[in-house]
């Protein structure tokens, strides 16, 4: 008897002590992929908006870093937005690789957590 009690306490110990459950880790990844997607939009709200010249890396490295501090479902988000978004310029738009290339280089920065100033032109206004 007195060892059949001691496993039950030992399992509330462990369970206790264990990892969130997995459906609880799932939803906050869900919940940070759709926060960094609402991130990734509202960047690319602001790029339109402000319309300034050369502030295009800034707005892509704005956005991944944004998603990416929310957590791994943000920096996922942001990740699969920005492919899909360079995926389809590079085909449709005709825009060049050199663009691509330089748009993914801001987008990775961003999302690593480096600095989005990094890429910010010169005379921005500082609303963005």
């Amino acid at each position: 008897m007195r060892l059949c009690v001691c496993l039950v306490l030992l399992s509330f110990i462990l369970c206790t002590s264990a990892e969130r459950p997995l459906l609880v880790r799932g939803g906050k990844f869900v919940r940070d992929a759709v926060g960094g997607a609402w991130d990734m939009l509202r960047a690319y709200q602001d790029m339109r908006e402000a319309n300034y010249k050369g502030a295009d890396k800034y707005f892509h490295a704005r956005g991944n870093y944004d998603a990416a501090q929310r957590g791994p479902g943000g920096a996922w988000a942001a990740k699969v937005i920005s492919d899909a978004r360079e995926k389809w310029q590079s085909d449709v738009s005709g825009r060049g690789a050199e663009d691509t290339r330089a748009d993914q280089e801001a987008n990775e920065w961003g999302r690593s957590g480096g600095d989005p100033n990094r890429y910010r032109p010169a005379g921005l206004p500082s609303k963005y």
